[in-house]
């Protein structure tokens, strides 16, 4: 049995910064009031955070953070179950999912979901569906258990007769079938391809003294053809290596022609500048009359006598500047030439290369032929090894037939453990056991609201509900009221099968709003009757009821809003 003590939260929904702290198992039920709003049902959406990390009503993860805040939610969660201690703390912003085992934190798994798995199969032994119909009935996000799907139904009602065992037993017997075809299938492979290996080398050794001698001769030829080959590409290569070198003279000139073309080209520019230099000089004298050192004026004399060497200066470097012009241009055509021949060695140089890759190939060749021309001389003097071949792969032939037959044996008997452990099996045999207590359970609760009717459920998990008249109804032909009689009953009669099988038996019952809803003023009061009859149970009840229903409670919390965060009055 889970014994729930104490929840805590902060930071969640419309809860500020400091901690909501509830007692879970001090008095026998309490009464939860408050205005819209004021964080009532929160604690529900905390619970179920903290268990299972997600609300219980229709809001995202990230919107569970007060909107204030910003930062810190945080949920802690302490119970007992098996004499052991347990604390869950769940938070966001930052994450945070810690389990503690008697004050020590339990190693967490790489993944998240891993260790929620623990959480819900080792320690609680409820997933959120089944808690969500044997712990709370809520009017919001709650979906009532005749409106789940049978798979749903079933998956409740195997955590609470606790045959969730047969569920994995199923699930491991399916990947041992599926390996078993996987086995199977290589095994079958595995013989057809001995099979082949064995034909193969039984034909050839049938073959093999008709053919070696053919072979052999067949690649000695081929030997010679690749030898011929060889040493032509070799004459070829040759000759075209001398071609190269007759080439080598002229490319040699290559460093000597580009270290002449430099040095005119550096001559070019020096005849330039001194062109220029002249010209700056002429533009001096024919724009100024005096000197720009001394300030004198300059003669006219003088004047004349510089432009008539300047001048001349200039036509003998323009002569000269042609003459270097001349030889750069044919200095550079012999450059053009080296260039070309190189092209051309390149080209030859590219041949020569295919051919070696060729020699290359044709040298792999020989090997491979003379390899093989080795090995048929050495099978011809040694048959015996063959033969040990062919026996062995027969040998291993009938280990794989053998090996297969078992294959097939126990594919039998995991067909059969298959079928008793599917859902119309073992589960379903023992689901038919505990269906007339259901049944009987859930006609004894409705008639304590006061609701006669013949409620029955199938192995399907399909209803059949019949009225004193012995007319037939599904659960969608009643009023919302008498539909909630049907779900408060099925939810007693979960917690009465949990405590039966002592599976998912809890000390904790929340009802949120359900004196709220549909229920009349009988069914309330009728209601109230079965609770309070109740044992061992700590009744939690939220309701804008407060005034009519406190009479009836041990314990009132009374939460309000102040300064925008939800807090309990006291």
């Amino acid at each position: 049995m889970i014994t729930f003590k104490k929840l805590r939260y902060k930071n969640i929904l419309s809860t500020g910064n400091y901690f909501t702290e509830i007692e879970l198992d001090q008095t026998s039920n309490t009464l939860i009031v408050g205005t819209n709003g004021s964080g009532k049902s929160t604690m529900l959406d905390a619970l179920c955070f903290v268990l299972f990390g997600k609300a219980f009503r229709n809001i995202n993860k990230p919107n569970l953070v007060n909107s204030i805040n910003g930062k810190d939610c945080l949920v802690e969660l302490e119970f007992t179950t098996s004499n052991k201690d347990y604390k869950i703390v769940r938070g966001i912003k930052p994450n945070k999912f810690e389990i503690y085992q008697n004050n020590e934190l339990i190693n967490q798994d790489a993944a998240s979901k891993d260790y929620q798995e623990f959480l819900e199969k080792n320690i609680i032994k409820l997933n959120y569906k089944s808690f969500t119909q044997i712990v709370i009935l809520g009017s919001a996000s709650f979906t009532p258990f005749m409106q789940l799907s049978p798979a749903d139904r079933r998956t409740i009602i195997e955590d609470l007769l606790d045959i969730q065992i047969f569920s994995t037993m199923n699930n491991l017997m399916k990947d041992k079938i599926a390996e078993n075809k996987e086995t199977t299938n290589e095994a079958k492979n595995q013989i057809k391809l001995i099979t082949q290996k064995y034909d193969l080398q039984k034909k050839y050794l049938d073959e093999k003294n008709q053919n070696t001698d053919d072979r052999i001769l067949e690649l000695q030829n081929e030997e010679q053809i690749n030898l011929k080959q060889t040493e032509k590409l070799f004459i070829e290569i040759d000759s075209l290596q001398k071609e190269v070198e007759q080439f080598d003279p002229i490319i040699s000139m290559k460093k000597t022609i580009e270290d002449k073309i430099k040095k005119i080209s550096k001559l070019e520019l020096q005849i330039e500048g001194n062109i220029t230099k002249c010209e700056k000089d002429i533009a001096f004298f024919d724009h100024s009359d005096n000197c720009p050192t001394c300030r004198q004026s300059i003669a006219e004399e003088f004047k004349s006598s510089e432009l008539i060497n300047l001048n001349a200066k200039i036509k003998e470097y323009e002569n000269g500047l042609e003459q270097i012009k001349i030889k750069l241009s044919e200095t550079q055509i012999k450059l053009s030439d080296i260039t070309c021949t190189q092209k051309k060695v390149q080209s030859i140089q590219i041949e020569i290369a295919k051919k070696n890759a060729t020699i290359t190939e044709l040298q792999k060749y020989l090997t491979k032929i003379q390899k093989e021309i080795s090995s048929l001389k050495n099978n011809k003097s040694n048959a015996s090894k063959d033969h040990d071949e062919l026996e062995s792969l027969k040998l291993e032939l009938l280990a794989l037939q053998e090996s297969l037959k078992e294959l097939l044996d126990e594919k039998t008997y995991f067909e059969v453990a298959s079928g008793l452990l599917k859902d119309s099996g073992i589960k379903t045999r023992i689901i038919k056991q505990y269906l007339p207590i259901i049944n009987k359970l859930v006609n004894k609760y409705l008639a304590s609201l006061d609701f006669f009717v013949n409620f029955n459920l199938d192995e399907s998990f399909k209803e059949t509900i019949k009225s004193r008249h012995r007319d037939e109804f599904s659960y969608n032909n009643f009023s919302e009221g008498e539909k909630q009689r049907i779900d408060m009953s099925l939810m007693l009669t979960w917690r009465a099968v949990a405590k039966l099988k002592n599976s998912s038996n809890t000390n904790l019952l929340i009802l949120d709003e359900v004196f709220d809803s549909s229920l009349d003023n009988n069914g309330t009061e009728y209601l109230m009757n079965i609770l309070q009859m109740l044992e061992g149970v700590n009744l939690f009840v939220i309701s804008h009821k407060g005034d009519i229903l406190q009479d009836k409670f041990a314990n009132v919390i009374r939460f309000e809003k102040m300064k925008n965060f939800s807090r309990i009055k006291k």
